[in-house]
């Protein structure tokens, strides 16, 4: 067994980690990051993610960044703890200090906060820029890292190594160290090359949330768990270590456990996000051969999750989008369509159902009816253009044009678990807070790990949570020395 110590152990290398550690590591502190992968596979999900931020402009974020994320803070929460949150903390209420729920001053420190971290982010050699994603139809401008979250991980690698953070690959945190019950003082990790190693200090719990578990899966999201997969192969490393931890010892949860930041994926594919977003110009239908929901009720990039959770509560999780020649007259296309696998086709509904293994039958009359409820109209494929089905059920509100130009195509589509929505319960200073509403002394939590989301995920926040919290993180642990 090896002892080591240092000011801050840092647990997980993707955008939390990582700005926690530059962040420590500026202000003077000794810092070890822990990470379970290799050097070349380092940062997580990080590393596989376009990073999206929720920004108007380089300077300010979307107008309803705050609102969107109060609104999916929390459901049904008791007036009177809302209305004592939106005070000073020291006058909370025990109940109020631990709920699951998001604090009202957590949302407003992250949105504060953002500016100067993409500021922060280009001294350390980040670039931004408003870059096409894979959004045919959008509500949201997002600000993207040139080179994805790639860049943004080997840009704070490599500025954290500069400053002195020793890093310690394929090596995963066990279990905290403790000093009574509500102070940290180092963990227990292992390494197969070196054993067991003791590190002593504080702790920085930014090791992912548990889309790479399936029994914590199952336990929280259900027994059809088994029918999603992580969005991308850093998923796999993120096994809930961190969370589990922290509750054991005390800590507070937040978040909605049993859910999840879903999005529509080809099962074929091995690559990164295999995203099919074309959903909304064609027809999804079951093992079943039916229609299950409305395609396009909105924007792909504000309804594709609700729609995606549609498709993982089918039978086998799965679905499948059908198309006609009509979808390659839609400029740029392709950007939605993010799988290397090619489109399945039949130069009819009947050879296409065969080829999907679903019954020919039911698939040619769920497109039948579809056709038949389709209305003329001023099509408009890059915009919401009202172009709805009537009397049918479930409707289709846009782009609902026929399906009758073959040869068709069809893609299969199951939910991918971007990541999980259950974690710690954190104040503005990422600390982690115990379940009498205490912070735990030596303890902070940032990105997955830390709870922060109900209902709807508020698109092109995650990574930029991880960026201002860890930043936030390094500060509040040099100035608890």
């Amino acid at each position: 067994m090896t002892d080591l110590n240092f000011d801050l152990i840092v647990v997980g290398c993707g955008a939390a980690g990582l700005s926690t550690a530059v962040s420590a590591a500026e202000s003077g502190l000794r810092v070890a990051v822990l990470e379970r992968a290799k050097k070349e596979e380092r940062g997580g999900q990080t590393r596989f993610t376009e990073a999206y931020f929720r920004m108007k402009n380089h300077e300010e974020v979307t107008d309803d960044f705050d609102a969107f994320l109060a609104e999916n803070s929390g459901y049904y929460q008791d007036p009177d703890f809302v209305a004592e949150s939106l005070s000073e903390r020291s006058a909370w209420s025990v109940q109020t200090r631990a709920l699951a729920s998001i604090d009202a001053n957590v949302i407003g420190t992250f949105a504060a906060e953002v500016p100067g971290t993409v500021q922060w982010l280009k001294d350390n050699g980040v670039k931004f820029d408003f870059l096409p994603t894979q959004f045919l139809t959008s509500t949201q401008p997002r600000l993207l890292p040139v080179g994805g979250g790639e860049a943004i991980v080997e840009a704070l690698a490599a500025r954290a190594e500069a400053l002195g953070a020793e890093f310690f690959y394929e090596t995963t945190a066990r279990g905290l160290l403790t000093a009574g019950c509500n102070e940290v003082v180092g963990l227990r990790a292992y390494s197969p090359a070196r054993g067991e190693i003791r590190f002593g200090g504080a702790v920085m719990l930014a090791c992912g949330g548990f889309e790479g578990n399936l029994e914590m899966l199952t336990r929280y999201v259900g027994p059809r768990a088994s029918f999603m997969r992580p969005v991308c192969k850093g998923g796999f490393y993120n096994r809930g270590e961190g969370i589990q931890m922290a509750l054991e010892m005390g800590a507070a949860a937040a978040g909605e456990y049993g859910s999840y930041h879903a999005e529509p994926v080809d099962p074929r594919s091995g690559i990164s996000e295999p995203s099919i977003f074309i959903f909304p110009y064609g027809v999804l239908v079951n093992k079943e051969g039916a229609r299950f929901t409305d395609e396009a009720p909105g924007t792909v990039d504000a309804w594709y999750e609700r729609v995606t959770r549609k498709i993982f509560a089918q039978t086998d999780g799965i679905a499948w989008v059908i198309l006609d020649q009509k979808v390659k007259d839609i400029p740029n296309y392709r950007l939605g369509i993010r799988t290397d696998q090619p489109a399945i086709e039949g130069a009819s509904l009947a050879e296409l159902a065969a080829k999907l293994g679903l019954p020919v039958a039911a698939v040619e009359r769920s497109v039948a009816e579809y056709n038949a409820a389709c209305r003329p109209g001023e099509y408009r494929p890059l915009q919401l253009d009202g172009l709805a089905t009537e009397g049918l059920n479930p409707p289709k509100s846009n782009w609902a044009l026929p399906l009758d130009k073959g040869p068709y195509l069809a893609y299969p589509i199951i939910s991918a678990n971007v990541f999980t929505f259950g974690g710690l319960k954190t104040d503005e200073h990422a600390r982690v807070i115990n379940v009498d509403g205490e912070p735990i002394r030596n303890l902070y939590a940032a990105g997955e790990t830390a709870g922060m989301y109900f209902g709807n995920y508020c698109g092109g926040t995650s990574v930029l949570r991880g960026l201002v919290f860890g930043r936030i993180a390094g500060h509040t642990a040099a100035e608890s020395r």
